[in-house]
């Protein structure tokens, strides 16, 4: 991927569609640049103000899908956008075209459902759209947006986009079961972090001292790597179901397509029999033989 820097940032916010390959491109772009999160934030707020009337919802989709698609590699930019998400909320709310509060309130939703953010910064959200009166909060299976550039965030009864897949993919191949040098680390760990019985060999305070820094360390790299493989197992959950919708939808459309195809054929076979007859009593009417080919 090319170097970041404001300036390429700035350029590639100016080219930003309203199209979900225009936001998904540019949101692993900003992912793979998380280490300059507070940067992009802070380019991506002031280019979200200077932005036309009718991008700066896309200037959302997009902080929406970095969000949510980095908490896997980070916490950087759910941290960094936090502190000025709600004044993009009212900026856009405001500034806006008239349909901005619906697609806010469903980003808001997915949001309130998958606790993206506190429980007090959802508020502050909800009363920008709301007013005092808190947003109703809606099951998972009811969020289904309906618009392209929100189309990454579909309700699981839709059928995934084949960009959804193929992310969902790339990012097990570094998932935690794939990560086999920190699974030497932790075959190599020495006997004594493991087993009490040995704990008798322990003399002096020097060589309990040591055995405790080990242990914690041992503490430390088991409890990273069992959140890793709790978080891949949720993934991998997830992306199971995802496939089951995915299938199921090409099981319909390659049913609906086989009927088309037989109700197709039935007309054809009824248009070819016009043709024929016609041909027919073309020839056997006064006037001589009629020339098909002209």
């Amino acid at each position: 991927m090319s170097a970041f820097s404001e300036a390429a940032l700035e350029k590639k916010l100016s080219e930003l569609s309203n199209s979900q390959q225009s936001v998904q491109t540019l949101s692993l772009w900003l992912i793979h640049h998380r280490k300059h999160s507070k940067a992009i934030v802070s380019v991506w707020f002031n280019e979200l103000k200077k932005a036309q009337v009718s991008r700066k919802l896309t200037f959302l989709y997009l902080a929406n899908d970095v969000i949510q698609n980095s908490k896997r590699k980070g916490p950087e930019f759910t941290l960094d956008f936090a502190p000025v998400i709600v004044d993009s909320f009212k900026h856009v709310y405001r500034e806006g075209e008239d349909s901005c509060k619906k697609q806010l309130g469903r980003v808001l939703s997915i949001w309130q459902e998958r606790a993206v953010y506190e429980n007090n910064l959802l508020d502050q959200l909800s009363q920008v759209l709301y007013g005092e009166k808190k947003a109703k909060k809606r099951s998972y299976e009811e969020i289904k947006p309906d618009d392209e550039g929100f189309a990454s965030q579909s309700s699981p009864t839709e059928p995934p986009q084949t960009a959804e897949l193929i992310r969902a993919l790339q990012e097990l191949e570094n998932a935690a079961s794939s990560d086999s040098v920190l699974r030497q680390r932790i075959s190599s760990l020495p006997a004594e972090v493991q087993d009490t019985t040995l704990l008798h060999k322990i003399t002096d305070k020097e060589s309990g001292e040591r055995l405790s820094r080990l242990v914690e360390e041992a503490c430390m790299l088991l409890a990273d790597y069992s959140g890793r493989l709790a978080a891949e197992i949720d993934d991998r959950r997830q992306l199971t179901r995802t496939l089951t919708v995915f299938l199921q939808s090409q099981k319909d459309g390659l049913a609906q397509n086989e009927q088309k195809l037989e109700e197709y054929k039935r007309k054809l076979a009824r248009v070819t029999q016009v043709r024929k007859e016609l041909r027919s009593r073309l020839n056997n009417l006064p006037g001589g033989h009629h020339n098909s080919t002209k």
